[in-house]
């Protein structure tokens, strides 16, 4: 059965990563591969939006695709699950990349000096490829730990999931050691977004632990002490690193950015499971399409930065309002085109041939 909160969380998360990446792209802290600071302002004190939603949005999806992938596992063999997940995950973020994420990458380039150099036209074109990489990095993670979890489930045989259904609050609060370890380690230390420790732990206890129905009951029931906490740990993040670069250490292997990042997904997967539990026919269209949003929205944003704000033809205001509505517009009107399209649709979306 699909469960609504989970669909409605997953869209409401993406669109979380839209506005996101419009202050991320203008930011006003050095954070290196956008475009960057386009105001007069000597303190862009609106930034701090990328301080309350980075630390766990991303860790809040690999939760939930964990969950998805019990419920998918619940119904489908282990080798349908690979193949599926091979198709949807792993073509668009390879193939896709030769066949139109490229032009994520020349507009990624045309934000630095690496659209300035004086190399072969195949070098620049794989530069281009490997730049247009882009969001589709969180793909690529889920991919390949959709490929092992198949492994630990013949390991495990189902003893370890039973296990954790006898997960309880204490239990859930002293889920944010491991988090904690997790996060301290494998942080490649230049391609800083692949959290190969973190984001696995998130996508493990999001199909062993969360998949349960009586441990999202507790989140529902401690929802009113998950959500303060959540919000003291955030004024407390925001307060003492705001200014500097929180995708990168020391930040984000800090305890604080750690803690407000469990803390955070629990209160939003038991908010969301309390209270935001059906169905209407704007959530089952914004649902539908949020993979589609994710994986364009970003062509928008950058489009807006590299062909208007670059070159000073638009006012700052006009930059980031019309980079908001590029980034909805692009993913909403570039799904619906290319999932239309034979071979673009497989390569560019994973959607197999009907």
């Amino acid at each position: 059965m699909r469960k609504s909160y989970l669909d409605n969380l997953r869209w409401f998360t993406v669109v979380l990563v839209v506005i996101y990446h419009v202050f991320y792209m203008y930011n006003g802290e050095g954070i290196l591969g956008t475009l960057g600071k386009i105001t007069d302002l000597e303190v862009q004190y609106y930034d701090v939006y990328q301080y309350i939603v980075y630390p766990w949005f991303m860790m809040l999806l690999f939760i939930v695709s964990g969950i998805s992938s019990k419920l998918y596992l619940n119904n489908h063999t282990e080798k349908e699950f690979v193949k599926s997940r091979t198709t949807k995950l792993l073509v668009p973020s390879t193939i896709g990349l030769f066949v139109f994420q490229f032009i994520q990458g020349y507009l990624n380039a045309s934000m630095s000096s690496a659209g300035e150099l004086d190399v072969p036209i195949v070098i620049k074109f794989l530069i281009m490829v490997l730049s247009g990489i882009g969001v589709l990095w969180y793909i690529q993670l889920l991919w390949l730990y959709s490929m092992i979890l198949p492994l630990i489930i013949k390991l495990e045989k189902g003893r370890f999931w039973e296990l954790c259904k006898k997960t309880n609050t204490v239990f859930l609060i002293l889920m944010a050691i491991p988090v904690f370890v997790a996060g301290r380690f494998f942080n490649p230390p230049i391609i800083v977004c692949y959290r190969f420790g973190l984001y696995f732990v998130g996508f493990l206890i999001g199909y062993f632990v969360m998949s349960h129905d009586e441990v999202i009951e507790i989140l529902k029931k401690r929802f009113v002490v998950f959500c303060p906490v959540g919000i003291l740990l955030c004024i407390a993040f925001c307060k003492t690193y705001f200014g500097g670069n929180y995708a990168t250490a020391p930040i984000f292997i800090s305890p604080i950015y750690l803690l407000y990042c469990w803390f955070a997904c629990l209160a939003m997967i038991g908010g969301f499971a309390k209270y935001m539990d059906f169905e209407t026919g704007f959530t089952k269209w914004m649902s539908a399409h949020s993979f589609g949003l994710y994986v364009f929205h970003y062509l928008g944003i950058s489009s807006v930065a590299v062909c208007l704000a670059k070159p000073g033809l638009i006012s700052p205001v006009a930059a980031y309002i019309l980079s908001l509505v590029c980034g909805f517009v692009f993913g909403y009107v570039l799904y619906e085109i290319i999932s239309r399209i034979p071979f673009f649709r497989w390569a560019v979306l994973g959607i197999k041939k009907k």
